[in-house]
């Protein structure tokens, strides 16, 4: 292996993540800011929407067995229920399910299913200042702002948890392609769910 190949795996499958996706993430994020999100009840109800659709896609991979034996904790992750409580709690309902019901395939590959938890997961890591512009609106913890809340044993630490995990797997160079390609398009897929309740 030469050295430039060398230092890119001795950095970690997370980071490298991060820096291959960071164009795609930063168009996402100005996205939603220009929404407004916190602005009002009403803005933050279509970012529920947004965040309802994506976590919805994700709930067959929160429940898959092959990926639990490699992720810590991974059915307990799931946040599709909070955020269905989210929307309750503004008198909202889900989003009707789209045709076809998933926007993710059920014969799913592992390397892409890992890049997209690494977008979910690493959206609860960015969730503290989101949940800070939620406070402002009167939503805690308790009242609408559930799957903002940080994990009990802490973000940061939840999060090392879900990267030790995923920088330890064992993929071939086809395979990494695939972990960047997966969390490209979930960052893609909440792109155009934006679009679509912020239109």
């Amino acid at each position: 292996m030469d050295t430039t190949l060398q230092a890119a795996a001795e950095i970690g499958r997370a980071k490298r993540l991060k820096a291959a996706t960071s164009e795609t993430h930063d168009r996402l994020d100005k996205r939603i800011m220009a929404g407004d999100p916190f602005a009002a009840l009403e803005n933050y109800g279509r970012f529920l929407a947004v965040q309802y659709q994506f976590h919805r896609d994700l709930e067959a991979l929160y429940a898959d067995a092959g990926l639990a034996a490699l992720v810590p904790d991974l059915a307990d992750r799931r946040r599709l229920d909070q955020i269905g409580q989210d929307l309750a709690d503004l008198n909202q309902s889900p989003p009707a399910t789209e045709e076809p019901p998933h926007f993710l395939p059920a014969s799913i590959d592992l390397p892409t299913a890992l890049g997209w938890l690494y977008v979910a997961e690493g959206s609860n890591l960015g969730a503290a200042f989101l949940f800070k512009m939620a406070r402002a609106l009167g939503l805690d913890e308790n009242h609408g702002a559930r799957h903002l809340a940080g994990h009990p044993d802490g973000r940061a630490q939840h999060w090392r948890s879900f990267t030790a995990a995923l920088d330890g797997i064992a993929l071939d160079e086809a395979e990494e392609k695939r972990v960047i390609d997966g969390a490209n398009a979930a960052f893609r897929r909440v792109h155009a769910l934006v679009e679509r309740e912020y239109a």
